[in-house]
């Protein structure tokens, strides 16, 4: 009987697809504390975002820990999850590729239509912290397994 070496091999483009599968994705720049940039999107849109620590994305780089947290807001009404992204911890970046960003916000599970998305868009930026807000195409972000929780 022949002996098989054979390894199981996590497939990271497969489960990237299918973790951005029906998504939307927004930049934001905005140099404030997580938690208070969090609190103005529950107090000027009315949403209820709170840190999710089960989710929270943790590095072990060069012996040292970095945490990226997550905040969560999942609409009662419709299938539809939130996620804010920080994507900053001293001096690393979640997004390599977007370092100028300091928030990413995730919108999946079901269907946002592009004038929903331009009016949360508008909304963010009459935050007076918010420099910038643009929607990010899936395909632009390198590093896409980072954002996998």
């Amino acid at each position: 009987m022949a002996e098989r070496n054979s390894k199981l091999a996590l497939d990271n483009k497969d489960l990237a697809d299918a973790f951005f599968e029906d998504s939307r994705l927004l930049g934001i720049m905005a140099p404030v504390k997580d938690y208070q940039f969090c609190w103005h999107l529950n107090n000027n849109i009315g949403l209820d975002f709170r840190v999710n620590n089960e989710i929270e994305i943790k590095w072990l780089k060069k012996r040292r820990w970095y945490y990226f947290s997550v905040y969560e807001y999942e609409e009662p009404t419709r299938f539809l999850s939130h996620y804010v992204y920080n994507t900053q911890f001293d001096g690393e970046y979640l997004l390599p590729e977007f370092k100028h960003l300091d928030f990413l916000w995730l919108m999946k599970g079901d269907e946002v239509s592009d004038e929903s998305l331009q009016e949360t868009i508008q909304t963010i930026r009459s935050i007076n912290s918010v420099q910038l807000v643009t929607e990010l195409a899936v395909s632009q972000i390198k590093n896409k397994e980072n954002l996998i929780f």
